[in-house]
């Protein structure tokens, strides 16, 4: 089994920990309602690091990720993000990602932790012919997600970035907490609000217990996969292997 940087962090909190995806990750530690409700009300902390991150470069990167996604690239300027799709041969979805467009010849791609070999391959197959330039950055990054109602008062103490000014699918690349080269992101998976920030490996528990100290004064809790679960279930986005697969199209399960 996989860790991410914080694994020690979450066993010392107690959390109860479970396979997923290839990684031993938590999936609760007070309680799913407590920490769903927390979101909801408050402001909630996840290390969801186990997620997959692709750089996609040079002159050839729109057009390789034009060729393998469903949604429309055109529609990205610098500093947007487009939910999407790589759909397979017959229709069906490989995976759903965020793409985030850095500028004309850098792409930040997010996919799924299950999938990140398979995507990874299948993009790769059409690329043979485009000549893109790839980079898998998946073992070497970090990915914390600041949500709920008082997320961007939480975060806000910790970086001069003004997250107010970032609209939901944006994103930035600023300084969090001493930490330089920060992906800030307004790209959410609850329904409740806040940020994602994507970071090197090394800068995982500074950034971790930067948060908790921030948000203690709004009642912030760490929260597992479980309480993730819920939350994307209770606001209606699909949970790849659960709602969407290599058989389902994006048109019948609602991504049209």
């Amino acid at each position: 089994m996989k860790k991410t940087a914080l694994y020690d962090k979450h066993v010392a909190l107690g959390a109860k920990m479970v396979p997923f995806a290839g990684f031993d990750m938590p999936v609760q530690y007070s309680g799913v309602t407590e920490e769903h409700f927390a979101v909801r009300e408050k402001v909630g902390l996840f290390d969801v690091s186990h997620m997959g991150q692709f750089f996609v470069e040079g002159p050839q990167a729109k057009a390789l990720l034009q060729k393998v996604t469903t949604n429309n690239l055109d529609t990205l300027e610098d500093g947007k993000a487009q939910y999407t799709c790589l759909p397979n041969e017959t229709g069906g979805i490989v995976d759903d990602l965020i793409i985030y467009k850095m500028n004309d010849e850098k792409y930040f791609v997010v996919v799924n932790a299950s999938n990140i070999d398979k995507d990874w391959n299948h993009i790769s197959k059409y690329n043979a012919e485009i000549g893109a330039t790839m980079t898998n950055a998946s073992d070497d990054m970090s990915l914390l997600a600041i949500q709920g109602p008082k997320a961007v008062e939480t975060l806000q103490k910790l970086t001069e970035v003004n997250l107010s000014e970032i609209p939901y699918y944006h994103f930035t690349v600023g300084t969090v907490a001493g930490v330089s080269d920060v992906i800030i992101s307004n790209t959410g998976y609850t329904g409740s609000g806040g940020f994602e920030i994507y970071f090197k490996n090394d800068n995982a528990e500074t950034l971790w217990n930067a948060v908790i100290e921030a948000g203690e004064a709004f009642g912030i809790v760490p929260c597992g996969l479980a309480s993730r679960d819920t939350l994307r279930l209770e606001k209606g986005f699909c949970l790849y292997g659960n709602d969407i697969d290599d058989t389902t199209s994006p048109l019948e399960a609602g991504l049209g």
